[in-house]
């Protein structure tokens, strides 16, 4: 099925197909999308996760032990997020071109059928959701800086639509995000990213709605810290680094608007925020004259929300200097509280400085 879609800044197609195995596909372009599949995975992919509550840290573990089975660094030709080749090694993908894709996980952490786990002495609930794989190019290299404004604009609308989708659907909370780098552990060098639909709201999002709802303003708080932690803007959005970060050089974006999510931005700030990810990216790249590894997710409002929740994306960034990552030591793991390296307005005026 083909339909044609009213973005927030442009039109687009959407084609769904349905995957032999059970999952879906979906392919998005400024062009509807033609070609007939080719050969595909058709093992079962297994649902059998489970969720288990921490008692002292009052938050859930997914535990899907299928997980260790999954791809690992595959060769070129093995690449499993490229599009199809005539007799070439089968893909994810059963189409010899695209424009932008989404998909379900072959190997998720999340299933909408997840089984009910076995009475335990524990508290355990079934890991329902769903984990989604984004693929942001039919090319194998690349980066948020490289794919040019039509293709970041695209990749946010495709992300709009997969959080209607799962919201329709019942999702607590869905958390799109993209691993970049071995130094984070990434086993796919494919552009790509991921999406995560819990049927929970994590306890850190879970935590931010409740100072939103208590009245915190992040944007009032973004304009009384001046121009010391400023990097960049575009079309209402504004890249920055918060006096309060965790890891060096790390980047916020965020609208002078109230929006819950990216769904609630304006033409302008849609088209604002796609070049906000690409700038902080390149930045990032400049920066120590080498690709940064980094983590980056959509922070936005649970489906359920006061109303208050203003949505950010987060750059968090693995290098604290040339040829020196950032570990998380001892302290770190076991408290949660964070030693930054680099003072924000430094990091914020390096950044500046990253043209």
């Amino acid at each position: 099925m083909q339909t044609r879609k009213s973005g927030r800044a442009r039109d687009y197609y959407r084609r769904d197909h349905a995957k032999p195995d059970g999952r879906q596909l979906y392919l998005y372009g400024y062009s509807p999308h033609e070609g007939e599949a080719g050969p595909e995975f058709d093992d079962p992919v297994s649902s059998r996760s489970e969720m288990r509550f921490h008692p002292l840290r009052q938050d859930w573990s997914i535990f899907s032990p299928h997980r260790q089975n999954r791809t690992f660094k595959p060769s070129k030709a093995a690449n499993p997020l490229a599009p199809a080749t005539p007799g070439g090694a089968i893909t994810e993908i059963p189409f010899t071109a695209f424009e932008l894709a989404v998909f379900g996980n072959r190997f998720p952490s999340l299933h909408p059928h997840a089984p009910v786990p076995p009475q335990s002495p524990w508290q355990s609930r079934p890991a329902t959701g769903d984990a989604e794989v984004i693929v942001f190019s039919s090319e194998d290299d690349g980066s948020l800086a490289t794919l040019g404004q039509d293709r970041r604009v695209l990749l946010i609308e495709a992300l709009i639509d997969r959080y209607q989708h799962h919201f329709d659907a019942g999702a607590a909370y869905v958390l799109p995000f993209e691993n970049r780098g071995e130094a984070v552990g990434v086993t796919l060098h494919h552009p790509h990213g991921q999406i995560y639909v819990f049927p929970v709201i994590p306890e850190p999002q879970a935590r931010a709605e409740r100072a939103f709802a208590q009245g915190y303003d992040l944007e009032a708080d973004r304009q009384s810290w001046g121009e010391d932690f400023a990097i960049a803007q575009s079309g209402g959005i504004h890249a920055y680094c918060p006096p309060f970060t965790r890891f060096p050089y790390e980047v916020w974006l965020s609208a002078e608007s109230r929006a819950p999510g990216p769904w609630a931005l304006s033409r302008e700030e849609v088209e604002g925020l796609a070049e906000m990810m690409g700038e902080v990216v390149a930045r990032y790249d400049r920066l120590f004259d080498q690709p940064m590894p980094y983590m980056m997710s959509f922070q936005a409002a649970p489906r359920e929300t006061c109303g208050q929740f203003q949505f950010t994306v987060q750059f968090y960034p693995l290098m604290r200097s040339a040829g020196r990552l950032k570990y998380l030591a001892g302290v770190e793991q076991a408290t949660g509280v964070f030693t930054v390296d680099v003072d924000p307005a430094t990091a914020a005026h390096a950044l500046r400085d990253a043209t």
